[in-house]
């Protein structure tokens, strides 16, 4: 099995009866636990800030925290805080943060890790809807 550790928040939310999950990628301080913690409050649980453990199995991609870290994130400002956690969660969407301006209608984009192409979208953590579009997408089956 490969296994593979990145610099990436991941959040996991209920969609009916899956969970599904989300790696926020993005440079220290771009805003990764921002736009986590503003999924956190809306009903997502996090899975894994600042950096997530990756593996592949039965053809699909699974995010941890790494054991050092688990059910805590870095709240600029506040400090190290504890969230509502989910201990693992299966990847179906990558979230590049950027700040330079999004493109209205970008091509269909994915990540490939381990193996595993995974949709990706481009968001700016800073606008007030990137929360909204991090949802509207991860809902989409």
């Amino acid at each position: 099995m490969s296994k593979l550790v990145i610099h990436a928040t991941t959040v996991s939310l209920l969609v009916g009866s899956e969970w599904r999950g989300v790696l926020i990628l993005g440079p220290s301080g771009s805003g990764k636990s921002d736009l986590a913690l503003r999924a956190i409050d809306a009903g997502c649980a996090l899975v894994s800030d600042d950096y997530s453990y990756l593996w592949a199995s039965g053809g699909a991609l699974y995010a941890t925290a790494p054991q050092t870290i688990a059910g805590r994130m870095e709240v600029r400002g506040l400090g190290i805080m504890t969230a509502r956690t989910r201990p693992v969660t299966r990847i179906g969407l990558a979230v590049l943060v950027q700040s330079d301006p999004i493109e209205r209608l970008p091509a269909h984009d994915v990540t490939t890790i381990l193996g595993h192409n995974i949709p990706t979208i481009r968001l700016n953590p800073r606008e007030a809807s990137s929360l909204n579009k991090l949802l509207l997408r991860l809902k989409v089956p």
